[in-house]
């Protein structure tokens, strides 16, 4: 017996609040690529690792904001802890490997290829093992050809990201960038949940694990916390929110060497190449 799924048990609440994570992670995680990639003073590492966990988190949260929208109308859903905090984990360690490589590497065809599959099988690894967190009085079969699809959804999806990150230097494209992304993100979700099928082993049977609000509403606390803080990070950091051409313009004015505005005065020439008015002959060099 197949059960009834619904995967809008609280209308369009759970996937707009899940869109809205997906975009805040990609915007975040976007600026803090930028700033490692285009200024020479920031500490690269720890920005890239910064943009990555917020992507990373980004994507976790809104596939689990999605979830607790999801219900089988024949019995009830828990999920198993250890698998939902590991595909937390998934999620962020693939996309730091993408990221990492472009950041290091830079955007070659072959570099952005490799990390985008990497990235986007990443996100796909992180769905697939929320999805086998789940636990139900049934079995969880897929349509093969939907979750190929949904593959390919999150590689070109991680593929544009990380293109962006590298390419789109403003804010305000960064801002567009984040929305596509987030787009994109949740296409692959909502395009993965259409190949879900449940086989009930009966109606109304034992399951095991917590429920869903009980688990997942603790669980994406954390994460949501640390979305809020990147974005402090990001709102009180002046060259993240300024546009690249600010940066470059800056750094172009003054590349080594003290500022125009620092007051010391240039040394006076010296005497001995100074023409002599009074002969109009110069002194041997």
């Amino acid at each position: 017996m197949n059960g009834t799924i619904d995967g809008f048990r609280y209308g369009a609440v759970t996937p707009v609040a899940a869109y809205l994570m997906a975009c805040l992670g990609g915007a975040l995680g976007l600026r803090c690529v930028v700033r490692s990639l285009h200024n020479q003073h920031s500490w690269k590492a720890g920005w890239l690792a910064l943009g990555a966990t917020s992507i990373g988190c980004g994507i976790w949260t809104m596939h689990f904001i999605a979830m607790i929208g999801f219900q089988v109308e024949e019995t009830r859903i828990g999920y198993d802890a250890g698998l939902t905090v590991l595909s937390l984990a998934v999620a962020i360690v693939m996309v730091a490997v993408g990221v990492f490589a472009v950041g290091y590497r830079g955007a070659t065809p072959g570099t952005l290829s490799a990390a985008g599959v990497i990235t986007g099988l990443g996100v796909a690894a992180m769905h697939y093992l929320g999805m086998a967190a789940l636990r139900l009085d049934g079995t969880i079969e897929y349509r093969t050809g939907t979750v190929a699809l949904s593959v390919a959804i999150a590689i070109v999806a991680a593929t544009a990201a990380l293109w962006a990150a590298v390419s789109i230097r403003g804010f305000l494209a960064s801002l567009g960038a984040s929305l596509v992304m987030g787009v994109a993100v949740s296409g692959m979700h909502y395009t993965a949940m259409a190949a879900v099928r449940v086989h009930l082993h009966g109606t109304g049977g034992a399951w095991t694990g917590d429920s869903a609000t009980s688990l997942l509403l603790p669980m994406l606390l954390g994460p949501v916390i640390f979305l809020l803080l990147a974005g402090v990070v990001v709102m009180f950091d002046p060259l993240l929110v300024m546009g690249e051409g600010t940066w470059d313009r800056s750094f172009a004015r003054h590349p080594v060497g003290p500022r125009a505005t620092d007051k010391h005065p240039a040394p006076e020439p010296d005497a001995a190449f100074t023409p002599r008015a009074s002969t109009g002959r110069r002194r041997p060099r």
